[in-house]
């Protein structure tokens, strides 16, 4: 794979680095827990007929400021930001896990912001009846199997990337764990099923079929929600083989269903 074009937007005062490459209309991506150490193959799929976007959230790897962060409406406020900073306003907009519930929010609040919606497993929900899993209160050794169907490509994700300092590293995703912990501690959730119905945008839902973090009849939840606003617009997919972090088990029929939703 080549490396996507590096520049750095200004949030609140602290840097945060946004990673470019592909031809076509840009296509935003806010990733999942973990946040993007490297460049991967999902976007590289996706980056041959768009213009692929990623910017990282603050306290994740490529940008800090996240303890600036004190309330949920700072970080929507941020990420509204970031997305501007980025040349995203009016883009279609992939969000994972994490990144997935910023997405549906920016989509609800700032409707103009958001052309068409893709959401991966998205944080923001919580049903007591099917809870969900708690990722901060787990063992590190518990975390591939949360994050993955093929704990491997966590692992993968989560090594040293090169030129990285190896005593540094573990600070670093140390802090990106922070930062999500800052943003949707307890249990992932924000109340975001007040603000679904706002969302316009036309939007799949996709879930990992093996997402033993997050459990798939979220899917539903999620799109209930939104209908209410799109009028019935909301598809669902699951994806066969894959666990939370979906685009890292199986990247090819991930990046298919995103790219089949924006026709």
């Amino acid at each position: 794979m080549s490396q996507p074009a590096t520049t750095t937007v200004e949030i609140n005062g602290f840097p945060c680095r946004v990673w470019t490459k592909g031809r076509g209309p840009k296509l935003g991506f806010l990733p999942g827990l973990g946040g993007l150490p490297r460049w991967l193959p999902f976007l590289d799929k996706l980056a041959e007929t768009r213009t692929v976007v990623a910017p990282s959230l603050p306290g994740y790897p490529g940008a800090t400021g996240h303890t600036e962060l004190d309330s949920h409406l700072d970080w929507v406020l941020t990420v509204r930001q970031l997305l501007d900073k980025a040349g995203l306003a009016g883009a279609d907009l992939v969000g994972a896990s994490v990144g997935g519930a910023f997405a549906a929010e920016m989509a609800a609040i700032f409707p103009a912001h958001v052309a068409r919606l893709i959401l991966i497993a998205p944080f923001g929900l919580f049903d007591d009846k099917e809870p969900a899993a708690d990722p901060w209160a787990q063992r590190r050794d518990a975390l591939p199997g949360l994050m993955c169907a093929d704990g491997a490509n966590w692992t993968a994700l989560v090594a040293p990337p090169e030129g990285a300092n190896s005593v540094e590293w573990p600070i670093e995703m140390s802090r990106a764990s922070e930062a999500a912990a800052r943003a949707f501690w307890p249990l992932g959730n924000t109340r975001l099923e007040k603000r679904l119905g706002l969302i316009a945008a036309p939007t799949l839902v996709l879930w990992g079929e093996h997402d033993t973090l997050l459990p798939p009849s979220y899917a539903q939840k999620f799109a209930r929600g939104i209908d209410h606003g799109n009028g019935g617009a909301t598809r669902i997919e699951t994806i066969p083989g894959a666990g939370h972090l979906a685009y890292l088990d199986q990247p090819d029929a991930v990046a298919r269903a995103v790219l089949a939703h924006l026709g």
